[in-house]
C-alpha cells in the first residue's frame, strides 16, 4: 500500500507547479494559492486522474493542455464558474476535494506522479475495453469447455477400467454432443 502524500508534499507541489505552468483560467491560481496558504486544507486535497467521477474535484488546465480550461464537479453537477467552487472549497473546508491538473505530459511527469493517488471513485470496468471483454469471454468458455470435456474423457476411462460398455456408450455421445457445441 502506497504511504499517503503529506501536506506538506501537496504544498511544495502545488508551488512547483504554480511557478512552471500557466493556467488557463487565472482563478484557478487563486484556488492553488488558497490551498497552499490552508494547508488543513490540503490533508482533504487529493490528486487524481479522471476527476469528474468523484463526487466533488476539480479540474484545471494549463495553457499547453488542450483540456477545457476549467471545471467543477459536484454530486454529478458540473459547472465552470470558478468562483462558485471558491465558495464551496471555503465553506465545506472538511470535506475531500480531489483535483485533476493537466498540464502537457502530465501522465508522464515524476513530480505529479508523486503527489497522485488512485482515484476510489472510477468505475470499475473503465479501464476495460469491449475487446477485453470479449477476450475474457472467450477464455472462459474455453476453459469451462475443457473441463467439462476433461471430466467426461476422466469419466470414460473409468467406465473402460470397470468393463461398463453401457456407461462407456452414454458419455461418449456426450463428449462428441459437447465437442459440437462448441464447435458451432
Amino acid at each position: 500500500m502506497l504511504s499517503p502524500v503529506t501536506a506538506k508534499d501537496k504544498k511544495s507541489f502545488i508551488q512547483w507547479f504554480l511557478n512552471h505552468y500557466r493556467l488557463k483560467k487565472r482563478e484557478s491560481v487563486w484556488i492553488l494559492n488558497y490551498l497552499v496558504n490552508h494547508s488543513d486544507l490540503l490533508a482533504n486535497v487529493h490528486f487524481v486522474r479522471d476527476v469528474k467521477y468523484c463526487p466533488r474535484g476539480i479540474m484545471m488546465t494549463s495553457h499547453c493542455s488542450d483540456e477545457v480550461p476549467f471545471r467543477f464537479y459536484k454530486n454529478h453537477l458540473v459547472t465552470t464558474d470558478a468562483e462558485k467552487s471558491f465558495h464551496d472549497i471555503r465553506l465545506n473546508q472538511n470535506e475531500s476535494l480531489y483535483v485533476q491538473l493537466n498540464f502537457r505530459k502530465s501522465n508522464q511527469h515524476s513530480y505529479y506522479a508523486s503527489v497522485l493517488e488512485e482515484n476510489p471513485f472510477i468505475p470499475e470496468d473503465y479501464y476495460l475495453t469491449t475487446d477485453d471483454k470479449e477476450t475474457a469471454n472467450g477464455l472462459l468458455d474455453y476453459l469451462l469447455f475443457e473441463q467439462k470435456r476433461n471430466k467426461i474423457i476422466f469419466d470414460i476411462d473409468k467406465a473402460l477400467d470397470n468393463g461398463d460398455k453401457e456407461l462407456f456408450q452414454k458419455l461418449s455421445e456426450k463428449l462428441e454432443k459437447l465437442s459440437s457445441n462448441r464447435q458451432k
